[in-house]
């Protein structure tokens, strides 16, 4: 069985972030917006940084002995009527799904969100990526919407979800 580790992303997790953002955005099932075109490690590294200065946002990392498995991106609304509010990106290696990774970055996700005064997570899933969509539910976000033809992937339009987590 392998350990987990969750951490604060560093500039140094440029190379491998960029590593899985590009292996998750290829695979055929199209869990992502982004469809193989990840940004570079140059971008990745100064993003990091500029996360890293912020308290408005956050990247986490899991990592086992092989290396990082799995992300998560929070961001908090820029406009001020709806700071309170923040969004959140998740992906997990397909290697290392099924096992509680997800889950355990939620959680993580709620922590930082009540350290930062947010009291609602907010994310967008592709209406196919089913397994996603019942993690979610099971952790207890709901379902909010379908903004129609939201993302452009591959020159198709798609639907995705509004999904929301009342953090109290």
């Amino acid at each position: 069985m392998n350990t987990y580790t969750i951490r604060r992303a560093i500039p140094a997790d440029a190379a491998a972030l960029v590593e899985l953002g590009r292996a998750v955005s290829s695979e055929p099932e199209a869990w992502l917006i982004t469809e193989g075109d990840w940004r570079n490690v140059g971008e990745e590294r100064r993003y990091l940084r500029a996360v890293r200065r912020s308290p408005h946002a956050a990247v986490f990392v899991v990592e086992n002995g092989g290396g990082i498995v799995a992300r998560l991106s929070l961001a908090r609304d820029s406009h001020p009527a709806s700071a309170h509010v923040a969004d959140l990106g998740l992906m997990v290696a397909a290697g290392h799904r099924r096992r509680g990774i997800g889950r355990s970055l939620l959680e993580q996700a709620v922590a930082w969100a009540r350290e930062s005064g947010i009291e609602k997570l907010e994310l967008h899933v592709f209406p196919h990526n089913e397994p996603a969509i019942k993690l979610y539910e099971q952790f207890g976000f709901e379902r909010e919407g379908t903004r129609r033809n939201h993302f452009r992937r591959g020159g198709r339009l798609l639907d995705a979800v509004l999904m929301a987590y009342r953090v109290d």
